[in-house]
């Protein structure tokens, strides 16, 4: 567990030490938590762990405690300490029947920003949602960080396989095409065009906006995938200039639903589909695949991925 807490500070900590060892001993810190369900009711007897740095042992960099307890039946749970080493606040959330709730916290320093800023830095008022378990239900799953096996050729990448269609992999049906073009006139002067399109008519993709508030869960999408508003293709541009900042890289906000191997009736109508989703930007990006017939459910169970033989860095543990 003091590994976990160690995980979930790092992810907003920077350069702890270094920042310290210039600025004023820190003021305590008092943090008052509300967590509440999806309707903004409270809830209640949910278990709160709030993770700070402490003074790590001979031997070891960096070290964490952390301060447990349980809401109240407003749903709130307040904790309070002498810090003088963390510049952040870890907080997690569980309850039975519910998804995890993950959130971090900027500790200001004296003398980095102004006495009113640090002070209200120091006490952290936070409303933090829980999502409860609905349905989960297997789906195919996988994390993918990879590149598009050959330039101005669409390549299809088959969602079941989790793998690109032959020759470039062992995919056997084409779900999603991806075409990649680039214009390259020298290391610090190109553009580059991503298109992620379909092979059946009815397909397609429609991103999603995932609000604050459900950033900090592990489910961070909608239960179910949209019925209509899909796109038939999806295209992302990327450039470099020698005179100008980069425009390139993963936009971790984004996230997609799609449909895909889908049947139209005579009237153009989808008689059958499949629906998924995706957390992540091309092509580093989660997948996840429901290969139920007309089932818009995309809550996942992590225990039952129907994806077989993946990697560690392929897994996915997330909803």
């Amino acid at each position: 567990m003091k590994c976990l807490n160690a995980l979930i500070l790092a992810l907003f900590a920077v350069s702890c030490g270094k920042a310290q060892s210039v600025l004023p001993p820190a003021p305590p810190w008092n943090a008052t938590v509300k967590v509440v369900d999806e309707t903004g009711q409270p809830v209640p007897s949910a278990n709160v762990d709030v993770s700070y740095y402490v003074k790590p042992p001979p031997g070891q960099s960096e070290a964490s405690e952390k301060i447990s307890g349980l809401t109240d039946i407003d749903g709130i749970f307040k904790a309070s300490h002498q810090d003088t080493r963390s510049i952040t606040l870890g907080f997690y959330v569980t309850k039975s029947g519910y998804y995890p709730s993950r959130h971090g916290h900027d500790l200001y320093m004296a003398g980095q920003f102004d006495a009113k800023t640090v002070e209200t830095s120091h006490n952290p008022n936070l409303t933090i949602l829980l999502k409860k378990v609905a349905k989960p239900i297997p789906m195919y799953a996988k994390r993918l960080d990879t590149h598009i096996p050959v330039l101005d050729k669409p390549v299809g990448f088959d969602l079941m396989a989790g793998d690109w269609v032959a020759p470039y992999g062992k995919g056997m049906r084409t779900d999603i095409i991806f075409t990649a073009k680039l214009d390259k006139r020298s290391e610090r002067d190109w553009d580059s065009k991503l298109t992620v399109s379909f092979p059946n008519q009815g397909d397609g993709i429609q991103p999603f906006t995932v609000s604050e508030n459900e950033k900090v869960s592990d489910l961070r999408s909608p239960r179910e995938a949209p019925e209509s508003g899909y796109e038939a293709q999806w295209i992302k541009t990327r450039r470099e200039r020698p005179d100008e900042p980069s425009k390139y890289g993963i936009d971790d906000k984004l996230n997609f639903f799609f449909r895909i191997r889908t049947i139209l009736d005579d009237k153009g109508n989808v008689k059958s589909a499949l629906y998924g989703k995706i957390y992540g930007d091309f092509m580093q990006f989660r997948y996840y695949f429901n290969p139920t017939p007309n089932d818009h459910n995309v809550e996942f169970d992590p225990k039952q991925n129907l994806m077989q033989g993946l990697k560690g860095t392929e897994e996915v543990s997330q909803p």
